[in-house]
């Protein structure tokens, strides 16, 4: 199967949007601020540090969101250089696995898991959703995860984190909907990012095995992708773009999940 993804939306029908995407250095989140950038659209991105191309960009906000202080400084860049957002992408998120689950963390780790992976989108919301209500219009996608209905039992806060996001993002799409605002969610299994292809890695050499077959295990893991193979980021990417764009105008409220069929009872 080809590598590259065939887009349906224009190369400019983002043009003259202004988006924030969190988490943009890595993974999803570089492949979204990538996508939107080919689309059209002014990106700031923002992620905790910077990395390539992206330490010498004048778009970019080193900020660990999961702060205060990191969200006030992603804010201040954002009005600064563009005066305000019309399309908001949080897919910053994550959190540790133990083998202990729920026991094995303390209030702190609670505490850590919702900053990162429910208060951060929340508060850049509350920053930027005034804006986009005076000028009614405006869309958000929060990143989720199928954890959110299928809970590993390694990683209850950032599951139970991810669960709350999805809760949040349906009620503020019922209650900015009416000015115009889209949210939705997109949950994404089992994606072949960087730190995925780590975590291939540590299987591989646990197993004294190839890559391919140890893949091949993580899959097994998760019940299987009836697809066949972990996603990309470049297709929860595409999805995302789909979502922010004129195409999806009448789509509000809905979570998308994006894990070639491996959810097959949610």
């Amino acid at each position: 199967m080809s590598s590259t993804i065939e887009t349906t939306g224009g190369d400019t029908e983002l043009a003259g949007r202004r988006a924030l995407v969190t988490g943009a250095t890595r993974g999803i989140g570089a492949a979204v601020a990538a996508r939107l950038a080919t689309a059209g659209a002014t990106v700031v991105t923002a992620a905790r540090s910077a990395s390539g191309e992206r330490a010498h960009d004048d778009l970019f906000v080193a900020a660990d969101v999961a702060t205060r202080d990191g969200v006030a400084a992603v804010i201040e860049t954002v009005e600064q250089r563009l005066g305000g957002v019309d399309l908001l992408v949080h897919v910053v998120g994550g959190g540790p696995s133990v083998e202990a689950g729920a026991v094995g963390f303390d209030d702190d780790a609670w505490q850590a898991g919702l900053d990162l992976n429910l208060l951060a989108a929340v508060r850049l919301d509350r920053a930027f959703l005034p804006g986009m209500v005076e000028r009614g219009d405006g869309a958000i996608v929060h990143i989720t995860s199928v954890q959110n209905r299928l809970p590993l039992p390694s990683m209850p806060p950032y599951a139970a984190a991810k669960a709350a996001l999805r809760n949040y993002s349906k009620g503020l799409a019922s209650q900015v909907g009416p000015q115009g605002i889209r949210v939705n969610t997109v949950s994404p299994g089992f994606i072949e990012t960087d730190g995925a292809a780590g975590m291939i890695a540590e299987v591989a050499e646990s197993l004294g095995s190839d890559l391919d077959r140890a893949r091949a295990e993580i899959v097994k893991s998760i019940g299987g992708i009836p697809l066949g193979r972990p996603g990309r980021p470049e297709e929860v990417a595409e999805l995302v773009t789909f979502l922010l764009s004129d195409r999806a105008s009448w789509i509000a409220g809905a979570e998308y999940v994006i894990d070639g069929g491996s959810s097959r009872f949610i």
